[in-house]
């Protein structure tokens, strides 16, 4: 692939791991003012998750995307320590 897109795929990637530290920080301050079951808390962590969760399956379908589609993960690998 282009140097483009996979200089696009580390952008993404970097703002998707701040994206999910940030919720992750704001769901431990939560925890600190909010009542352990309140609805507030139980929702954004529940989501906090979700967004984590997803946001892997996202970047893992990128990176393959962005390295060619390549026919195996060790050829990613390969990719990467080039």
């Amino acid at each position: 692939m282009t140097d483009a897109i996979l200089q696009a795929y580390k952008d993404v990637e970097q703002a998707v791991e701040r994206y999910t530290k940030l919720l992750q920080d704001h769901v431990a301050t939560l925890q600190n003012i909010e009542p352990p079951s309140s609805d507030k808390v139980v929702r954004m962590t529940q989501g906090s998750k979700a967004m984590r969760d997803s946001a892997m399956i996202y970047l893992s379908y990128a990176k393959y995307v962005a390295y060619g589609m390549p026919a195996s993960e060790e050829m990613v690998e390969d990719e990467i320590q080039e």
